[in-house]
């Protein structure tokens, strides 16, 4: 992924929105969902997805208020068939976010440290040490407050996208 440094605006984050997978038909649509949240047209170049032929995937990046990843998440889980991923940067006093997509699996929800680190709280810690009774338990529980399943099914549409420029769209506010 290119990353293009934005001047960053007070009270503003950066964020992207990759669409590994959708059907041609789908692409206004999501298009249109992601322009209601950000307020402004939104348009992203479409290219064939090899993992999955006949789908589509495309990536947008934007700069708009903090909590913008989960609204655009809310906006397009109407498209169940859609694997997505939308990461936001931490902003002054807020924490990054990372939502996972995919049809089988649903939605994954990790806080993200400055560095893209997946930052997992103490009470989930010991909420999956409480129910451990048994060394697998504990990796299961681990693997599950990680998104291991979500990255393992994404991982082969992420590789696909490497090398592929990034636009940045800025909210309009």
């Amino acid at each position: 992924m290119a990353v293009h440094m934005v001047a960053e605006r007070p009270g503003l984050t950066r964020g992207v929105l990759f669409v590994h997978s959708a059907s041609r038909a789908l692409c206004p649509h999501l298009e249109w969902a992601v322009s209601d949240v950000l307020g402004t047209r939104v348009g992203l170049d479409w290219l064939p997805q090899p993992v999955l032929p006949g789908q589509v995937r495309g990536e947008v990046s934007w700069q708009a208020k903090p909590g913008t990843a989960a609204r655009i998440t809310s906006a397009l889980r109407q498209f169940t068939t859609v694997r997505y991923e939308v990461a936001e940067e931490p902003s002054r006093g807020g924490e990054g976010e990372r939502f996972a997509v995919t049809p089988n699996l649903g939605v994954f929800r990790a806080t993200m440290g400055p560095h893209g680190d997946v930052m997992i709280h103490e009470d989930r810690l010991r909420a999956v040490m409480l129910g451990a009774t048994d060394p697998a338990d504990l990796r299961r529980g681990l693997d599950l407050i990680l998104g291991t399943a979500w990255d393992a099914e994404l991982e082969p549409f992420r590789r696909a996208g490497d090398g592929v420029p990034v636009r940045w769209l800025h909210q309009v506010v």
